[in-house]
């Protein structure tokens, strides 16, 4: 396996510019983000195109440290990103609707690409992990915005 793709979809209950307003802020990362302790600003205007920040997670007791490069952004309606750790590059293409007044249609397109042996096999060996894992952000992320849930509180 050279790569891995899959698509995600989540309906949130709420109009799009208000799930927007809580996705553009990275000060709400932690609250749907499980794992995040901190980010750095790197280079670029923050939340812009090509604006690129280090972000620190604490994953099953284990610090890990992700590179976001914004590579294209067009909210309310798109944003994408690369996400680049020592092991792997993870490209999201994130799309949003309207689906009705009060909801909102959030899809994930993600791309791995493993950048050494040891991540070559865990995509093929483990597959459904980083699955889960971005539908648990997505999750997270669906619960804070409808119900003001906090994964920093857990």
């Amino acid at each position: 396996m050279l790569f891995m793709k899959y698509t995600l979809d989540i309906v949130i209950e709420m109009p799009l510019d208000e799930c927007m307003k809580t996705f553009a802020n990275s000060e709400n990362m932690k609250h749907w983000q499980r794992g995040l302790t901190t980010i750095e600003h790197i280079s670029g205007t923050p939340g812009e195109f090509c604006a690129k920040m280090k972000m620190h997670y604490t994953l099953r007791k284990r610090p890990i440290s992700v590179i976001e490069t914004i590579t294209h952004k067009n909210l309310p309606h798109e944003w994408y990103a690369t996400y680049t750790t020592d092991g792997a590059d993870n490209i999201q293409e994130n799309f949003f609707k309207a689906t009705s007044e009060n909801q909102t249609q959030w899809t994930s397109i993600n791309e791995f690409f493993p950048l050494n042996f040891r991540m070559h096999l865990k995509l093929w060996v483990m597959p459904r992990t980083f699955k889960k894992q971005t539908l648990r952000y997505m999750k997270d992320f669906k619960n804070f915005v409808e119900n003001g849930i906090s994964v920093a509180d857990a």
